[in-house]
């Protein structure tokens, strides 16, 4: 299993959406457990990595719109 590389400032889209609606989650801590902020609702949550790595459908780096995945 790889490991994606995501880093501080990434927006991330899931593949469901979160209870309020949103799918998109701005990456605010990363290690073996990520802290993430919904776009939606402002709601900060942390994740397990293997969980939030099986839920990512795409992955825009902030500083240069770059999308992976």
């Amino acid at each position: 299993m790889d490991i994606i590389k995501m880093s501080v400032g990434d927006i991330v889209e899931l593949k469901k959406p979160h209870p309020c609606g949103g799918k998109c989650f701005k990456i605010l801590r990363v290690g073996s457990q990520i802290r993430v902020v919904c776009q939606t609702c402002g709601r900060d949550m942390v994740i397990e990595r293997p969980k939030l790595e099986k839920a990512i459908k795409k992955i825009t780096n902030n500083e240069n719109g770059v999308q992976n995945g």
